[in-house]
């Protein structure tokens, strides 16, 4: 939602409203999306992992910001699904270009958690 005032900065109860909304859209995707919930599944059993196997700082973020990337894709592809659900299940092109465009963000996401965690963790395999 767009500020009313402009580009002035936030009163504490506005940044309190985003953050409401924003866990709001947290449930609403734990609740209706199974592909969200495995991919937090996932990031509870690799987040400690990672912290654990990285080393220094770097390392750690990298390995755990590939795989938040992934989380906030797939928020926005659900947002993207849902929207379009919303003006009806007929088919489209359009509306299958873009469920398809952002499926494909997510694998391309996912894709670089794949290469992160080999670039850092493979040498050390070796």
């Amino acid at each position: 939602m767009a500020d009313e005032t402009g580009h002035l900065p936030r009163r504490p109860g506005r940044i309190l409203k985003a953050t409401q909304w924003s866990l709001q859209g947290l449930r609403a995707a734990w609740l209706h999306e199974s592909s969200f919930r495995l991919e937090v599944y996932l990031f509870v059993v690799l987040a400690p992992l990672a912290l654990w196997l990285g080393e220094g700082g770097l390392e750690r973020a990298l390995l755990v910001g590939s795989m938040i990337l992934v989380l906030a894709a797939e928020l926005l592809n659900s947002a993207v699904e849902a929207v379009i659900e919303r003006y009806g299940a007929e088919h489209h092109e359009l509306a299958g270009r873009a469920k398809d465009m952002g499926s494909a963000a997510v694998f391309v996401l996912m894709l670089n958690v794949v290469l992160a965690w080999g670039l850092v963790l493979g040498p050390r395999l070796l």
